[in-house]
């Protein structure tokens, strides 16, 4: 019971709010909506109906001015002074005007080309560096291009040193073979077979003596030398035709960038003027004297 109290107490001051607000939301819509001058009979009974009523005459163009109403006659011109006043302070403005937004003209015209001149001065100062650049980065190249070929030609004369000093040695170890002949030592070829030199006699033969053992090393080492050498030659070559593709990628990069900010330094420039052109056609070049100006000139008879 005391639940179902509390629920008709929350219930009853709900309807109450409501009722509230709809008395207050109808109060608002009858003072801002019904207002007395909103009425269709207002004009009856409005106090301030003289003070809004319209004079009997406002121009010499008021309609309500019949010929009746002898309010105004044939040939009358009561704003003369006033229009022609009017219609030179016009003419004064209009004339100052023009003159005003002719010397704005010009001055944005100078200012546009002084502007164009230093866009134009610092292109081709960036133009000149570019090819400041370039020409350091070829000098650059022809420089390593040298130094490469003096180390290639100083390994090629190394190479041929140690050439003619493996020849020599070739040669003294030759020398001394023969001289460590028959007469000095015991002759191997008395091991040689009948049936071809590839054979021997095993009864005869004593083994290879000390001299073929340090040729047989020596042709060894001689070969593993060829190896490197051919190895290092190869890594050189490698090395050169990375470093030349890498330069040539880079000289492409700097094209790319520098044709890029010319296209990008044209596009600003050319929506510039086409704003600029925008703006003179439609704000600074709009005010022409219509046929309705001069259509305003003699329509009397005075």
């Amino acid at each position: 019971m005391k639940q179902n109290d509390k629920i008709m107490c929350m219930l009853e001051e709900r309807h109450k709010n409501d009722i509230r607000n709809i008395n207050k939301a109808v109060s608002e819509f009858q003072k801002n909506l019904q207002k007395p001058e909103t009425r269709r009979e207002f004009d009856l009974n409005d106090p301030q109906a003289l003070k809004k009523d319209r004079p009997a005459r406002v121009s010499d163009d008021d309609p309500r001015c019949t010929v009746s109403g002898l309010q105004k006659f044939l040939g009358e011109d009561l704003n003369y002074e006033q229009r022609m006043k009017f219609q030179k302070e016009q003419l004064r403005e209009w004339s100052l005007q023009q003159q005003k937004d002719l010397k704005n003209a010009l001055a944005d015209q100078k200012f546009a080309d002084g502007l164009h001149d230093k866009y134009r001065i610092a292109l081709d100062q960036k133009t000149r560096e570019q090819q400041q650049k370039e020409e350091e980065n070829r000098r650059a190249v022809c420089a390593a291009t040298k130094d490469f070929n003096r180390s290639q030609a100083a390994e090629l004369a190394e190479k041929k040193k140690l050439e003619k000093y493996q020849k020599m040695k070739d040669d003294m170890n030759e020398i001394s073979s023969l001289l460590q002949g028959d007469l000095l030592s015991e002759n191997p070829d008395q091991a040689i077979s009948s049936f071809g030199t590839h054979r021997v006699i095993t009864d005869r033969w004593k083994g290879m003596n000390q001299d073929q053992l340090r040729a047989i090393r020596d042709t060894q080492q001689q070969q593993q030398e060829e190896c490197r050498v051919d190895a290092e030659w190869d890594r050189q070559r490698i090395h050169t035709a990375r470093a030349q593709l890498v330069l040539e990628r880079h000289l492409q990069r700097q094209n790319w960038e520098r044709r890029r900010a010319l296209d990008n330094m044209n596009a600003d420039m050319s929506q510039e003027q086409k704003l600029k052109n925008i703006y003179l056609k439609e704000e600074e070049y709009s005010n022409y004297p219509t046929d309705e100006y001069f259509a305003q000139f003699n329509t009397t008879s005075r």
